[in-house]
This record gives C-alpha cells, sequence and structure tokens, in this order.
C-alpha cells in the first residue's frame, strides 16, 4: 500500500496561501491543511491553520486553526491554486 503525502501540509506565508476564503469583512487565508483532503470530508472536527483579519484584528493578520468545515460553509472561496482546486473543487 502507496502513502500519500498531504499536498497542503507545508506551512506557506500569507501572501502564498493555497486558498482565501471572504465572508464581508473576514478573511481567511489557508496556509495548512492537517489532513489529506479525502479525508477531511468525513470529519467534522478537521482543522486548517490559517491568517485570518477582520475589523476586530485591526487590519492585522491572526494566525491559528480554525475549522475548515466553518469557513466553508460562512465563507466564499475568492482564490486558491490549481491545486486546491483539484482536490476541493474537483
Amino acid at each position: 500500500m502507496t502513502k500519500t503525502r498531504n499536498p497542503f501540509g507545508k506551512t506557506v506565508r500569507h501572501d502564498q496561501a493555497y486558498a482565501t476564503y471572504r465572508a464581508g469583512d473576514m478573511e481567511w487565508r489557508v496556509l495548512k491543511t492537517y489532513k489529506k483532503p479525502a479525508n477531511e470530508a468525513s470529519d467534522p472536527y478537521a482543522r486548517w491553520y490559517v491568517a485570518a483579519k477582520s475589523p476586530m484584528t485591526y487590519g492585522s493578520w491572526e494566525m491559528g486553526d480554525a475549522y475548515a468545515a466553518e469557513i466553508k460553509q460562512l465563507g466564499n472561496l475568492v482564490f486558491c491554486t490549481p491545486e486546491w482546486q483539484e482536490h476541493y473543487l474537483g
């Protein structure tokens, strides 16, 4: 059995994010995922490491984990890499 790696398991800088989601003034930039995309679908608690900015951060980026399902439910995808598109949008 061949073990495949997580294509988004390497942390990147916020200006090189794998994907950007927005909801009003809130923005999340995905910097890393902890699971392979195929495994996230069955885990409602799958997390992404993100840089987030909103009026409450006074224009600064705050880094931390967020639930992938919550970001996908609340936010609209406004940018992604071709690899992200392949794995998450089919």
